[in-house]
């Protein structure tokens, strides 16, 4: 994935959709992302996990739930904080 700018693709994508967090390279070639936004955003960000940029093959995208904490989880405020891994 890391040649298909797949990071970097999905840190464009999440800042289109409001989304805030991270996207960072895992030393076995799969892509983490933590996502903080709406629970309608995230959303949307997932689907677009699924497929990815142009040029991505998306074998598979696992999906963890963080506890609230306040920051993170499904927050006092009503967004969602969401980790994926992307193969």
């Amino acid at each position: 994935m890391q040649g298909v700018y797949f990071r970097h693709s999905t840190r464009r994508e999440a800042e289109r959709l409001g989304v805030r967090g991270i996207a960072r390279n895992l030393p076995d070639g799969s892509v983490e992302v933590i996502a903080h936004g709406t629970p309608e955003t995230v959303e949307s960000l997932r689907e677009w996990l699924h497929r990815g940029p142009s040029g991505a093959r998306v074998a598979a995208v696992e999906e963890f739930e963080l506890p609230s904490t306040g920051q993170l989880g499904e927050d006092q405020d009503g967004l969602w904080t969401r980790s994926f891994r992307v193969e």
